[in-house]
């Protein structure tokens, strides 16, 4: 039973962590599950079942990826958008709240500008980018979700 708790605890840091750029929320998930699985001699959940949740984790650790480029293609970005606004990201988790948000815009903005886009396309790019990050975020966190509650079901069983 107390191994369940050491699940849901890893799991709600995992989920939590989805809306920090820089934190490995998905891997934080998978390894709430690994850790009970050990700690109950992969009773409920076994390797196939671990497994069966590294795919799916390794599938939505390239969300961010993909949903940036999408973003950033709609609205006529370049790839430049897309890690732009990552690195930005990660600048603003320093710069508290505002930060967050402002941060991967601004990234966008700067790369796009770095690339000698014009200014008006370089923010347009930069908000499809941000847009297609805050689709990924979204995304993650419905997974990481679906994720914690298949393994709850499991143990269930």
């Amino acid at each position: 039973m107390w191994q369940t708790f050491v699940f849901v605890a890893i799991w709600l840091v995992g989920t939590v962590a989805t809306f920090v750029p820089v934190l490995p929320a998905t891997l934080i998930v998978w390894l709430g599950a690994l850790v009970y699985a050990l700690l109950t001699g992969f009773q409920e959940i076994t390797v196939w079942w671990l497994l069966g949740l590294g795919i799916v984790a390794l599938a939505t650790s390239f969300v961010d990826n993909i949903a940036a480029a999408v973003g950033a293609g709609r609205f006529g970005g370049s790839r430049a958008a897309g890690w732009g606004a990552l690195v930005g990201s990660i600048i603003g988790i320093f710069l508290g709240p505002l930060g967050i948000l402002i941060g991967p815009m601004a990234g966008a903005v700067v790369a796009e500008l770095i690339t000698g886009r014009p200014f008006d396309q370089a923010v347009r790019a930069a908000w499809g980018t941000v847009l297609g990050l805050a689709a990924s975020v979204v995304v993650k966190f419905m997974i990481h979700l679906l994720m914690g509650i298949a393994v709850l079901w499991r143990i269930a069983q």
